[in-house]
């Protein structure tokens, strides 16, 4: 239920995001982002502690994470266009398709375990979380410039995501090599 509320904020946060301006905007789109990212956590954990994992649970909550960051990170590219934001929004998209692909492939040849999440995965969405989050809150907190931490956060996140790519097509690769 937690992945399926998840997945309907989504076009709240890009209403919230297209709305005229209103007072306190960018807490509202920050906290909504930010709800989603910890809705994210309590699905997994709640999911493990109540026993209540699922097939459907499992297909759907990766597919909530890649909306979630991938729309996100098409908003913030549409509020500050150009090659500094998009080249990372790009990267993290690109591997996001590319994983989900890998995964796809791999799981239809029996070998899904091979690319299993990992820690890395983890720590690398964690990044994008942070780093999206901070974007989307964007106004300076005093001395503190939110939307400049989120760019240096964006540029660790897609690191990190090239990192864990390779670290996926590295585990695949005895599987991507085979012939037929």
């Amino acid at each position: 239920m937690l992945t399926l509320f998840r997945i309907a904020m989504i076009p709240v946060l890009v209403l919230a995001f297209y709305w005229p301006e209103f007072e306190n905007k960018h807490v509202v789109l920050a906290s909504l982002f930010f709800f989603i990212g910890v809705t994210d956590l309590l699905d997994g954990y709640l999911a493990r502690i109540l026993n209540q994992q699922s097939a459907f649970g499992a297909f759907l909550d990766p597919v909530a994470d890649k909306l979630s960051v991938s729309i996100a990170l098409i908003l913030i590219v549409s509020a500050h266009p150009g090659p500094f934001v998009a080249i990372p929004a790009a990267v993290i998209i690109g591997r996001e398709l590319t994983i989900s692909a890998l995964r796809e492939w791999m799981a239809t040849i029996g070998h899904n375990s091979d690319v299993k999440v990992s820690n890395m995965g983890k720590i690398k969405t964690a990044g994008q979380l942070w780093a999206i989050g901070f974007m989307l809150y964007e106004q300076p907190i005093g001395w503190f410039s939110p939307l400049q931490f989120g760019y240096i956060l964006l540029y660790i996140s897609a690191a990190l995501t090239l990192w864990s790519m390779v670290a996926y097509l590295i585990a695949a690769w005895p599987s991507l090599k085979k012939d037929g």
